[in-house]
């Protein structure tokens, strides 16, 4: 492995969480008026519902599927499939809902490259990141291929072990990359950069995604009328 090897997979995965979650809390506290995911769907909303309900789909899959593809040890799913079946469901499920992704992300591109209104009131950092998200998913679709040569499941266990490796904070987890092809290393680097913008774009609007869910165990609240003459009216609402 050499000295930039180990800083990309072995530093820079922790540089880019700090920022990610450092940066995400400093923004609420200090800046919640563009705490927003900055929607464009005034200015023309035809492709947008085709390109944002696509691309939310498929991201959603891809993102869960990551999650607990690379995070689950393995010894929690050997005694049900085997490495190599797992990874062809990863490949198969992960081939079609990156396509649904990959499609929906490129009609919001093009939406915001080719209208005049829409184009005129975006900031460089919408482009920059529907570029990049573009980027990250052809890469993704392209390691498919590559992992094709790898049926028997052992590099998808050496790319799940570096992420373990990373969560835990163990050391060595760079070195599990040694034999990772080109084209799954750059797939890793893009992904974590993603993360380390995230602060700075619109993406900070997933926070408020998953918070949302925090309103199914609300307690109910009462509301009641104040309209003179009027009996009070009770209502139950989260």
């Amino acid at each position: 492995m050499s000295e930039l090897d180990h800083f990309l997979f072995g530093i820079y995965p922790y540089l880019c969480l700090t920022v990610f979650l450092l940066g995400s809390l400093i923004r609420f506290d200090r800046d919640q008026y563009t705490w927003k995911s900055d929607s464009s769907q005034l200015l023309r909303a035809g492709q947008l519902r085709w390109g944002s309900n696509l691309f939310h789909v498929g991201v959603l899959f891809l993102f869960f599927g990551h999650s607990f593809g690379m995070l689950t040890p393995h010894f929690v799913y050997e005694h049900f499939i085997s490495a190599g079946d797992k990874q062809l469901v990863a490949m198969v499920s992960g081939g079609l809902f990156g396509l649904l992704a990959f499609a929906g992300v490129t009609i919001l591109l093009h939406r915001r490259l080719t209208d005049p209104r829409i184009r005129i009131n975006s900031r460089a950092s919408d482009i920059l990141l529907l570029v990049l998200l573009w980027l990250q998913l052809v890469l993704g679709l392209g390691t498919i291929a590559m992992s094709a040569q790898h049926l028997d499941g052992s590099m998808m266990l050496k790319l799940a072990g570096w992420a373990q490796h990373i969560m835990t904070f163990r050391a060595g987890a760079s070195e599990l990359l040694a034999e990772a092809g080109w084209l799954f290393k750059a797939h890793m680097f893009l992904g974590m950069t993603i993360f380390l913008i995230f602060p700075f774009t619109r993406l900070v609007h997933v926070w408020s995604g998953f918070g949302s869910l925090a309103y199914l165990f609300r307690p109910y609240q009462m509301v009641r009328s104040r309209r003179i003459g009027v009996p009070a009216a009770r209502h139950r609402t989260r």
